[in-house]
């Protein structure tokens, strides 16, 4: 959302609004599909689809966090969620993964919804900057998605 200098409100940005018009399409083209077998088929070539499309250093990170999402928290199924690829858990995003593209930021984002188990005491973090996928970074995002799924 964004505000003018006033602090008036001035509704959604562009971006924004694609991300919403991106996720009703999401959820049209969900409710078409057939059998549970189909739609998970499906869903996952959706991920894998979106994630070719980004730019170089965003798709190359997003494929390093679907290989260690998958292959860390195999419970976790693999959808598209507001045009990012995300994973979840009984139907519930748990996490996803935000291109730096998406919305022009200096960098992409691992992020997790409060479906996640990742409760730390009174305050614990639910998103993580990725500016670079390296093994040490792997290691950590395996760590949190096993966390997040209890």
């Amino acid at each position: 959302m964004t505000a003018t200098d006033t602090g008036s409100y001035e509704g959604f940005t562009a971006d924004e609004k694609a991300a919403m018009k991106e996720h009703a399409r999401e959820m049209k083209k969900a409710a078409r599909r057939q059998s549970a077998a189909d739609k998970a088929a499906e869903a996952e070539r959706d991920v894998l689809a979106k994630i070719a499309e980004m730019p170089e250093t965003d798709r190359i990170m997003a494929e390093r966090v679907h290989a260690v999402v998958t292959a860390n928290a195999p419970v976790l199924a693999p959808k598209l969620w507001y045009g990012m690829p995300a994973y979840a858990l009984d139907g519930k995003i748990v996490c996803f993964f935000q291109s730096a593209d998406k919305f022009k930021a200096r960098y992409a984002t691992l992020g997790f919804s409060d479906s996640a188990q990742l409760d730390e005491g009174a305050m614990w973090a639910a998103g993580f900057a990725l500016a670079e996928v390296t093994p040490e970074v792997e290691e950590r995002i395996a760590g949190l998605v096993k966390r997040a799924v209890g």
